[in-house]
């Protein structure tokens, strides 16, 4: 399969060709995520992502295809003041 090279939260990343965004983002937090990119165990994911500085909403993450030279920047909520 061919690799294409991208950005995540600054560090360079390479991945295979044609993974959705919801297939990157199940990989690299570790858990499953089901068509409308919820965790399948029911727990709260508690993150944004933005493709390119453009935040992509949860339920697009399954039709948006990663390219070479993209950058992600994946924010996880913190709970606080």
């Amino acid at each position: 399969m061919t690799s294409i090279s991208i950005t995540v939260n600054s560090q360079p990343v390479q991945i295979d060709a044609g993974l959705t965004l919801r297939e990157f983002i199940s990989s690299h937090i570790g858990k499953d995520l089901d068509s409308e990119s919820k965790a399948v165990d029911g727990s709260k994911l508690g993150l944004a992502a933005a493709l390119d500085g453009v935040v992509v909403p949860r339920s697009s993450w399954n039709t948006r295809t990663l390219k070479d030279g993209q950058s992600i920047e994946i924010v996880t909520a913190a709970q606080g003041g």
